[in-house]
């Protein structure tokens, strides 16, 4: 951009280009509300992308019956354990490195990625040959049918033996995120998703050469999509932008790997309390049958497509407050956090609307089975009451995160989820015997309570102090 184009007003066109495409950007200068809306754009596209793929996926698998989407719920529900510790890390690392280009330090930002990868691959072991070995038996643990265990097993197998995939999906595009290098983050998810896009419906209904492989199929598509997208950031990470990884810096350094340590340890607790809840409440809706189970995960993955895209802007107030407390600027810090939630508030109160108003249809989009529909219908017409304040806790925990502060939103979750909502939801479905509902309703009032919470303790400040 030319010194003459840098000192005429920014269009709304211009800026979305600039956003799409990515440039050299200094977040610790100049207009916050340019700041957000060059760093949401990228991060809202990435996660579409994600959420357009979990809603096309589960439509896929939804022709295969009920028992199948059954399957693909619970084997969700045991991989929120991965992206707990998949988000836990991300949390440190985005911070970290967010902290580091702030101080204009990319050195330390490189030696911190390479360390962060490092983490991903030796957590990700175990999970994989859980996977790979007792899959069977995981399903059978979370209540599963025969039917649905026959039916969800080898599924179960491909996407946990390959959870490497995840973990190093979401920790380097963190690394991308905290650098500010939105853009790069965006393509990576772009092309993993893309590739499965094209392989899911080919592998399970053996389109052109491929074989018909049913739900295994749709495993092995995302796997390999993952895998693709994996490749292309390592290549970006060695290519080089705002972090570039040399040669000499791909070795162990273990005073930085357990800081990194020392801040995700809050962070993985902090999602392993919140996925460990929601776990809980799948356990809870199992005898309710499959029907409910199954209706719970359509309206789940629609959730997801207004959720995804609002973690776009979550993690756009992550990436300015790190920066900005590393340049010294905690005022700016604060203020990047409420802009961002008015942002998010208005954009989840529109789609509130949408899902209220048109709940049954949707869900009827993905299935055919009436009883689904209604039962899938209800949760998403109920969990939607709840969007504005939902908009408000993410941003409030993701600011929380991006300071370093893992510590607040951990003791937050522990009160509000398992003190509060597990409680609530088994008395609601089966106190009061309101059934399913009574867990969609639970979950409607501990979400808003934890906006409340994290707004208070938000403004108390304390987090501007904290060192990574």
């Amino acid at each position: 951009m030319t010194s003459q184009e840098e000192s005429q007003p920014s269009t709304g066109w211009r800026l979305l280009r600039e956003a799409v495409a990515g440039t050299q950007q200094d977040y610790t200068e100049g207009s916050l509300g340019r700041a957000v809306f060059l760093l949401s754009v990228p991060m809202i596209l990435e996660m579409a992308m994600e959420s357009v793929f979990g809603v096309l996926d589960v439509y896929w698998v939804g022709r295969l019956g009920a028992d199948a989407v059954a399957a693909v719920g619970i084997t969700e529900a045991l991989l929120t354990l991965v992206f707990a510790l998949a988000l836990g890390l991300s949390m440190s690392t985005t911070a970290t490195i967010a902290r580091r280009i702030g101080e204009k330090d990319p050195e330390g930002a490189a030696v911190a990625a390479v360390q962060a990868i490092g983490l991903g691959v030796l957590v990700a072991l175990p999970t994989m040959v859980a996977g790979l070995f007792w899959s069977k038996q995981l399903l059978t643990l979370m209540g599963a049918t025969p039917s649905v265990v026959a039916a969800g097993w080898s599924y179960t197998a491909w996407i946990l033996g390959g959870n490497a995939t995840i973990l190093l999906l979401f920790l380097i595009n963190a690394i991308f995120r905290g650098a500010g290098d939105a853009t790069v983050a965006m393509r990576s998810l772009w092309l993993a998703n893309l590739v499965n896009l094209v392989l899911d419906p080919c592998l399970i209904f053996g389109f052109g050469p491929f074989p018909a492989m049913g739900i295994t199929g749709a495993a092995i598509g995302t796997t390999v999509g993952r895998g693709v997208g994996v490749i292309y950031q390592c290549y970006q990470l060695w290519k080089g932008n705002r972090v570039t990884v040399a040669a000499h810096q791909v070795r162990l350094d273990v005073e930085v790997m357990m800081r990194l340590v020392r801040v995700s340890i809050g962070g993985i607790v902090q999602f392993l309390i919140a996925t460990a809840s929601w776990l809980a409440l799948v356990r809870l809706l199992t005898p309710f049958g499959s029907a409910a189970l199954a209706g719970y995960t359509i309206a789940l993955r629609i959730i997801v497509v207004a959720i995804l895209p609002s973690w776009g802007m979550c993690n756009a107030a992550a990436t300015l407050v790190g920066q900005n407390l590393g340049a010294g600027k905690p005022e700016r810090a604060e203020r990047s956090v409420w802009l961002t939630g008015f942002y998010n508030m208005g954009f989840l109160c529109l789609v509130a609307v949408v899902f209220i108003a048109f709940s049954e249809p949707l869900v009827g989009f993905f299935t055919t089975d009436p009883e689904v529909r209604r039962l899938g219908g209800e949760c998403l017409r109920i969990v939607s009451y709840g969007y504005a304040a939902y908009a408000w806790g993410m941003v409030m925990v993701q600011a929380f995160n991006g300071a370093g502060d893992t510590t607040t939103p951990t003791w937050i979750n522990l009160f509000c989820y398992w003190m509060f909502q597990i409680p609530l939801a088994w008395g609601l479905a089966r106190g009061l015997e309101l059934g399913p509902n009574g867990v969609y309703y639970a979950i409607t009032v501990a979400e808003s309570l934890i906006a409340l919470v994290a707004i208070y303790y938000f403004r108390k400040g304390r987090w501007k102090e904290r060192v990574v």
